[in-house]
């Protein structure tokens, strides 16, 4: 089974039940088109968050922690309810073994939620440690949590409130068996909270057992993904770690535009990016990982090219079905930082032709074509488009409409980038939406310049070395 239809499954399943877990309505977060682009531009990318619930000691624990030695490439942070008990006071203390900690109210819901706000706007956090000796919150220094790709929030509870339910994109429930759950509960108290069996079976009885039947088990029915058995069930654990790869993978702009593709951002990627808009940076430096990142869009968009199947006989005497490469095909720059990427596309493309177009840009208006010297037969070829910056879009707009009257079919058109600006994306993609843009990066937006950011600068000037300042001239008197 291909990862397409694992995502399929997962998406449009409805009560199903396969591999060992159940499907509950697993929906994608809608993201409306918005009439105007401010708010694409202007929200920061917001996290994955994943909700982890269950009784206590069913392995939710466990689960989380398979999911993140999984998402090893991404930012990942853990939020655990349990951090979010209420400070006992010394009335509380006195009777602690009279207290319920399994009931809703024993938990700051509010301080929870102004958490995880934070989180999801980019802002990093304080979380108390919870200690289960002393009952107190404030014995141990708090963990400082920073924004993060995903999210995982895992806590007994953490489905009850209608407020934390919304924040959470994937709900999972671990369900394990009440047997297992209740021998886990005297081990782990046992041994880790210095609590003897009598007081563990006493408070299960009293406490655990009825507020699971009254408060969480009422809440598996909010769960999108069902798990039994908790961290033994590898096969459920494997295929929601693709699902949430696939999401990881999708810009907000993505979901409203299927022509437009984003690299899959991983550690490598994002240091390059580093890198590369660092301003202190040195040129050589600059051009090396440019080209790097270049190159990784280049392979990217060089995947959506049309191709056939082709078998070859390999040198051990076996057959080999493959595929062959898409033989009419060219290359436009966008002169000049276009000229950037030609060197990646003939490494990857042996003896390519390459055109080129000069539009002149003044503020937000690239109308002005200047220069163009394109291959004859391009109406018959497939173009890769070559402009490392989609800013305004005025000057995409423009050499793909040359394109076009020059015969090449929209279709047929794939423009490559490093970075986008929301801005130029919306333009590019709703005035050609059959032809494909491929980029690595979605940046925030365009300041009243009309220059990228957080952006890279005049990648021009940085890449071919005239951004330094100019040096006086010397002239000679007669």
């Amino acid at each position: 089974m291909d990862c397409k239809s694992i995502v399929d499954m997962i998406e449009a399943s409805s009560r199903a039940h396969f591999s060992g877990f159940h499907m509950d309505g697993l929906q994608p977060r809608d993201v409306a088109e918005q009439s105007s682009t401010s708010v694409t531009e202007n929200m920061p990318k917001q996290p994955f968050v994943i909700g982890v619930a269950g009784g206590a000691a069913s392995g939710k624990t466990t689960v989380c922690d398979m999911i993140i030695q999984q998402l090893h490439d991404q930012r990942v942070v853990l939020v655990n309810q349990d951090s979010f008990y209420h400070h006992l006071n010394e009335e509380e203390l006195a009777r602690v073994y009279e207290y319920n900690f399994d009931h809703p109210d024993a938990f700051d819901t509010e301080q929870l939620l102004c958490s995880m706000d934070k989180l999801k706007n980019g802002q990093a956090v304080d979380v108390p440690i919870y200690d289960f000796m002393s009952h107190k919150n404030n014995v141990y220094p708090a963990r400082r949590v920073n924004p993060s790709d995903v999210i995982i929030l895992e806590g007994i509870l953490i489905f009850h409130d209608p407020r934390v339910r919304e924040l959470m994109n994937m709900k999972i429930f671990v369900d394990t068996d009440a047997d297992v759950r209740l021998a886990r509960r005297i081990r782990r108290d046992t041994a880790e909270r210095g609590r003897d069996i009598g007081t563990v079976l006493d408070q299960y009885s009293k406490f655990v057992k009825p507020a699971f039947d009254d408060f969480i088990l009422p809440t598996k029915k909010y769960a999108d993904i069902i798990i039994p058995r908790g961290g033994d069930n590898h096969v459920a654990i494997d295929l929601i770690v693709q699902h949430i790869r696939t999401k990881l993978g999708q810009h907000n702009l993505c979901k409203i535009y299927p022509n437009l593709y984003v690299i899959q951002s991983t550690f490598q990627i994002r240091g390059m990016h580093t890198l590369i808009r660092d301003s202190q940076i040195t040129k050589h430096d600059f051009i090396f990982y440019a080209d790097r990142l270049i190159r990784l869009v280049v392979e990217h968009g060089l995947g959506h090219l049309p191709f056939t199947e082709k078998q070859v006989v390999t040198p051990t005497g076996s057959v080999y079905t493959g595929v062959d490469f898409c033989k009419r095909l060219c290359g436009v720059s966008v002169i000049r930082s276009g000229e950037s990427m030609e060197n990646a596309l003939r490494a990857c493309c042996k003896g390519i032709k390459i055109g080129k177009i000069l539009i002149h840009r003044e503020g937000d208006n690239g109308q002005n074509l200047i220069y163009e010297k394109l291959p004859k037969d391009i109406a018959e070829r497939h173009v890769l488009l070559l402009d490392p910056i989609l800013g305004t879009g005025n000057s995409a707009v423009q050499a793909i409409y040359l394109l076009i009257r020059k015969g090449v079919p929209e279709s047929n058109i794939i423009f490559l980038n490093l970075i986008s600006a929301p801005q130029g994306v919306h333009v590019v993609c709703r005035t050609f939406p059959r032809l494909k843009i491929v980029t690595s990066e979605i940046e925030v937006g365009l300041n009243k310049d009309y220059r990228v950011i957080p952006g890279i600068g005049e990648f021009g000037d940085r890449y071919f070395g005239t951004d330094e300042d100019d040096q006086p001239v010397v002239t000679s008197s007669s």
